[in-house]
């Protein structure tokens, strides 16, 4: 009967603590082409394409429930211009998977994510670096972006 009790006692202590452990774990790093083989890089280049081809309702659904509310909500002029500037500013699939593989770094902590790329520029003018973020919320396998 005590080895029940001290049984049960031990279970929920360590049911209770587990979380715990979890909460205090050190962010995660994944770099270069690894990246792309995250639930996060697969959305990240799916988005980018999507936004690149100007089809940003579709690249909407990619996002989290709060992200695709803010675009509906939107009036129907300022998703137009938003669509546009967001087409022009977007980079192709391939590409933003090359930038990756070249300076990606994806940090995972808990379940939130950020995907860093780093493009360098070089030219007879110089040199210049472009740096560009993309936050997530991980829920299970899933990765959506979020806002």
């Amino acid at each position: 009967m005590k080895i029940r009790l001290l049984s049960a006692v031990l279970l929920s202590t360590a049911a209770l603590l587990a979380p715990l452990g979890r909460a205090g774990a050190a962010p995660t790093e994944i770099k270069g082409a690894a990246i792309l083989d995250h639930p996060c890089g697969k959305v990240a280049v799916k988005h980018m394409g999507l936004a690149h081809a100007g089809k940003m309702d579709e690249a909407t659904r990619l996002g989290t429930q709060e992200m695709q509310d803010k675009w509906k909500g939107m009036p129907a002029d300022d998703r137009k211009m938003m669509s546009e500037m967001m087409k022009e500013m977007s980079r192709t699939e391939a590409q933003l998977s090359a930038d990756i593989k070249a300076g990606g770094v994806l940090t995972i902590d808990g379940n939130s994510g950020t995907l860093t790329v780093q493009r360098k520029h070089k030219d007879a003018n110089g040199s210049s670096t472009e740096t560009w973020k993309q936050r997530y919320v991980i829920d299970g396998a899933k990765c959506l972006i979020a806002p």
